[in-house]
C-alpha cells in the first residue's frame, strides 16, 4: 500500500458518502473549476485577442478542437487519480528512474513559473488599466497573494474552490456584458465553428491557441484535487466518482471555453470588423473599447483580467505542490513554495518593465505560452500510458477506441507546439544575428535534449514492463510489529514558557517517565541581549526566569521527582535542541502554542524546528490538553 497522499492535508476531506441525487453532485463539484482558470488565464486573452482581431471568427474552431482534447485529457486524469490514488507526478515517480524524475520535475517546474509569469503581467496590466497603477508597483502587489493563498488553504478545500468560483463568475459576468456591448453576428459566429483552411499566419495563431489552453500543470493539479473527495472504494463507488467528476469537467471546461470564445468574438467584433487587425497586446485592446464603447466595457475587461490572474495563480501555487511532492518527494511549506515561485516570475517581469517598457511584457507573455508547450508533451504522453495499463488500473483502463483518440490528439499536441519551437528558435535567430552563436550551441541543444528526453518518456513503459509495488515510496513500506514492548524513558525534557500550558506539559512528562525517570525542565530566554551575549547576559527578564524555573523544580523535588534546570539563550529551537542533544535526553515534551496562518509567520514554528533538529521522540501538548 502506497503511503503519501497527494496534497495531503485537504485529502479525502470533502464527504461525499450518505448522499443522493443532487446534493452527491453538488459534492464533487469543485476539483474541475480549480483547473478550468488556467484555461482562461492571461496568456489565453492573449492568443484570443490575436486571433479574433486578425482572422474575425474563423478560429473558433480552433477553440473547440482544443476544449474537445483537454475535456478527454482532464479526464484521464480524473480516472488516474481515483482509480489508483496517486496524481500523475507519483505515477511519473512509480515508472521512471530518480533522474529523469528530477528531470520532469525540473520541466514541470519552468512551466509553472512560465505560468505565474503569466499571471503577474496579466494582473499588473489589469490594475494598471483599471485603476492607472504604474506596471511595476503592479507587479510588485502580486507579491501579496501568498498570504491570500495561505489563508485560503487553512480554511479547507470547499472554502477555495469557492472563493475560485466566484472569481470565475465576476470573469463570466463581465464577458457576458461584453457581449450585450459589442452585438456580435450571430450568424458569423456560427460559421467559425466550421473548420477552415489554415495559412502560415493562422496555423502559428492555431498551434499557439492550442498551447495556452491545455497546459500541463493542470493534468497534475486534476489528478490531485479529485483525491480530496472521500469515496467509496468497491468497483461501483469508483465507477459513480468517474461519472460525478465528469460532468463536473464537463460542466467546467465547458465555462472556460465560453470566456474564451468571448474574448475572441470580443476582439472580433470589437477590432476586425472595424479595421483594427493587429491588436496582439492586452492594452490595446483596453483602449480600443475605451475609444470604440465608453467607459463601461473596458472597466468590465480589467476586472476580468485581475479576476483570471488571480485565480490561475492560486491554483498553479497547488501545481507545484504536487509536482515538487510528486516528482521529488519534498515537502516544504507552502506559502515559501509560492514565494519562490513568484520571485522567479517577477524577476524577468521587472526586468522587461525596465528595459523594454509595456511593449515588452505583450513579448514576454508569448515567450510564456512557448516555454508551457515545450513540458506539455512530458504530462500527456505518461498520462495515457498509466491510464491504459491493465494492470494497475484493472477494469477501469481506457478502451481501445479512447486510446487511439488520445494518442492522434497527444501527436496533435506534441507536433504542433514542436514546430511552434522550432519557428521560435529559427526567429530569435534571423533577426538577431549576433546571437546566433548562442541559439545555435545553447538553445539547440537544449532543445535536442528534451526532445530526447521526450523520447525516452515515451519509450520506457513500454519496454519496460513495472511491478504493482513502486521502486520506492515517500515513507517506506510498513515494518513488521513483532515487538511491542512499553519503552521506559529516563531522561525526559519539558520546555517551560511559564503560561498555562506548564502544568499540562509537566503533567504528560511524569505520565511518560514516573518516579525513575530524571526530568529537565527547559525555559530559552529570547531577549536582545541574550541572542547577542548568550550565557554572559543576566539582565532582569533572565534573573526572573531562573527565578521561575527554580520554583518548579522545588515544587517537583518535594513530590520526590528527580528534576534539574536548564536555561537556554537565544532562538528556542536551536536552543532547546542543543540542551537536549548534550544531556542525553531520550523524550521531549513541548507545549503548543496554537497559532495558525499568519501567526506562524511572525512567531514561527519552534515545534517543528525541534523536531528536525533532533533525534529522540516529542510529545506535542496542546493549550488545555488533560488526561
Amino acid at each position: 500500500m502506497i503511503t503519501n497522499e497527494s496534497l495531503g492535508n485537504v485529502h479525502n476531506t470533502v464527504s461525499t458518502e450518505n448522499k443522493t441525487g443532487w446534493r452527491k453532485l453538488l459534492s464533487f463539484l469543485g476539483p474541475a473549476y480549480l483547473v478550468s482558470v488556467g484555461y482562461m488565464d492571461p496568456g489565453n486573452w492573449a492568443t484570443d485577442l490575436a486571433a479574433g482581431s486578425q482572422f474575425g471568427y474563423k478560429l473558433i474552431w480552433v477553440l473547440l478542437l482544443s476544449n474537445m482534447i483537454a475535456l478527454l485529457l482532464q479526464n484521464l486524469c480524473v480516472r488516474l487519480g481515483i482509480v489508483r490514488g496517486l496524481d500523475l507526478a507519483q505515477a511519473s515517480k512509480h515508472s521512471y528512474p530518480r533522474f529523469v524524475n528530477f528531470c520532469l520535475y525540473i520541466l514541470a517546474q519552468i512551466s509553472i513559473i512560465a505560468c505565474d509569469l503569466a499571471e503577474v503581467i496579466g494582473m499588473a496590466i489589469g490594475l494598471n488599466l483599471l485603476f492607472g497603477l504604474p506596471l511595476i508597483w503592479g507587479v510588485s502587489i502580486t507579491m501579496l497573494d501568498t498570504l491570500l493563498l495561505l489563508f485560503l488553504m487553512n480554511k479547507g478545500m470547499r472554502k477555495l474552490e469557492g472563493f475560485i468560483i466566484s472569481l470565475i463568475f465576476i470573469v463570466g459576468l463581465a464577458f457576458l456584458l461584453e457581449m450585450f456591448i459589442v452585438k456580435p453576428v450571430a450568424l458569423e459566429v456560427a460559421k467559425g465553428f466550421i473548420p477552415t483552411e489554415l495559412n502560415q499566419r493562422s496555423l502559428y495563431l492555431a498551434i499557439g491557441i492550442i498551447g495556452a489552453t491545455v497546459m500541463p500543470h493542470n493534468l497534475y493539479l486534476h489528478s490531485s484535487l479529485v483525491q480530496t473527495r472521500k469515496i467509496d472504494r468497491s468497483d461501483e463507488g469508483i465507477k459513480n466518482a468517474i461519472r460525478y467528476n465528469f460532468w463536473d469537467t464537463t460542466i467546467a471546461l465547458n465555462l472556460a471555453f465560453f470566456v474564451n470564445a468571448a474574448i475572441l468574438i470580443l476582439a472580433a467584433s470589437a477590432f476586425f470588423g472595424r479595421g483594427y487587425h493587429e491588436v496582439a497586446e492586452i492594452q490595446d485592446a483596453h483602449k480600443l473599447l475605451t475609444n470604440i464603447f465608453g467607459k463601461l466595457a473596458p472597466a468590465l475587461f480589467a476586472i476580468a483580467l485581475i479576476a483570471a490572474g488571480q485565480s490561475s495563480t492560486v491554483t498553479g501555487t497547488l501545481a507545484g505542490q504536487i509536482i515538487m511532492e510528486g516528482h521529488l518527494n519534498l515537502r516544504i511549506a507552502p506559502w515559501l513554495r509560492r514565494l519562490l515561485t513568484r520571485i522567479f516570475a517577477i524577476v524577468p517581469a521587472f526586468f522587461t518593465i525596465l528595459h523594454a517598457g509595456e511593449e515588452g511584457l505583450g513579448k514576454l507573455l508569448i515567450l510564456s505560452q512557448v516555454v508551457l508547450s515545450l513540458q506539455l508533451g512530458f504530462a500527456i504522453i505518461p498520462l495515457i500510458h498509466f491510464t491504459s495499463d491493465k494492470k494497475r488500473m484493472g477494469k477501469f483502463a481506457i478502451n481501445v477506441p479512447l486510446r487511439i483518440l488520445a494518442w492522434l490528439f497527444a501527436v496533435v499536441i506534441v507536433g504542433l507546439n514542436v514546430r511552434l519551437v522550432i519557428e521560435e528558435i529559427s526567429s530569435w535567430a534571423a533577426e538577431n544575428p549576433g546571437s546566433a552563436d548562442i541559439v545555435n550551441y545553447v538553445a539547440t541543444p537544449i532543445a535536442g535534449a528534451i526532445g530526447l528526453l521526450l523520447l525516452y518518456v515515451f519509450i520506457r513503459p513500454l519496454l519496460f514492463k513495472h511491478a504493482g509495488q513502486p521502486s520506492y515510496v515517500p515513507h517506506g513500506l510498513a515494518a513488521s510489529l513483532d515487538n511491542l514492548e512499553a519503552v521506559h524513558y529516563n531522561h525526559i525534557a519539558v520546555t517551560i514558557d511559564f503560561s498555562k500550558n506548564d502544568e499540562d506539559c509537566i503533567r504528560h512528562a511524569l505520565m511518560q517517565g514516573g518516579k525513575k525517570a530524571t526530568y529537565t525542565l527547559i525555559h530559552v530566554v529570547e531577549t536582545a541581549g541574550a541572542r547577542y551575549y548568550g550565557k554572559q547576559v543576566m539582565d532582569n527578564e533572565t534573573q526572573s526566569d531562573v527565578n521561575n524555573l527554580d520554583k518548579y523544580v522545588d515544587a517537583l523535588t518535594k513530590l520526590h521527582y528527580k528534576a534539574e534546570a536548564r536555561i537556554g539563550y537565544g532562538g528556542p529551537a536551536t536552543a532547546i535542541a542543543e540542551i537536549v542533544n548534550t544531556e542525553g535526553i531520550d523524550f521531549i515534551v513541548m507545549g503548543s502554542h496554537g497559532h495558525k496562518a499568519l501567526k506562524d509567520l511572525i512567531f514561527g514554528t519552534t515545534v517543528n524546528t525541534v523536531r528536525h533538529k533532533v533525534n529522540v521522540p516529542v510529545l506535542v501538548v496542546k493549550p488545555g490538553a488533560r488526561k
